[in-house]
């Protein structure tokens, strides 16, 4: 490293002060508008009470259609508990509950999946 004690670096010291205080003037946490929270969070919520709604709807008729024809008691009561538990996940979800609703919804087709494992 060998360097003149006489050089200019006047211009490049000037040039990354003035990048840094633009990307301070950019920074997104300044420009945070609390109407688009909560409009996610909104959207968070009908996602949620909808997936739920929709799988549970899902988990019964499959459930329904197992125990029309001879599978094992274990299937259809695995469909309806897994059923059961999206619905729980739907009523969460709809109260603003969402990452709970997700880890809900996550183990209700677990569930479901076992079910169909054991038909």
């Amino acid at each position: 490293m060998s360097g003149r004690a006489d050089s200019d670096t006047d211009g490049e010291i000037a040039d990354s002060e003035a990048t840094a205080a633009q990307d301070e003037a950019d920074d997104p946490a300044e420009a945070y508008d609390p109407a688009e929270g909560e409009e996610d969070a909104r959207r968070a919520r009908w996602t949620a009470a909808g997936t739920g709604a929709a799988l549970t709807l899902a988990g019964l008729a499959a459930a329904l259609l197992r125990l029309a024809r001879s599978a094992p008691a274990l299937v259809p009561a695995a469909y309806a508990g897994g059923a059961a538990v999206c619905a729980a996940a739907a009523v969460l979800g709809s109260r603003g509950r969402t990452r709970r609703a997700l880890w809900l919804l996550i183990a209700g087709v677990m569930v479901m999946a076992l079910g169909d494992q054991f038909d």
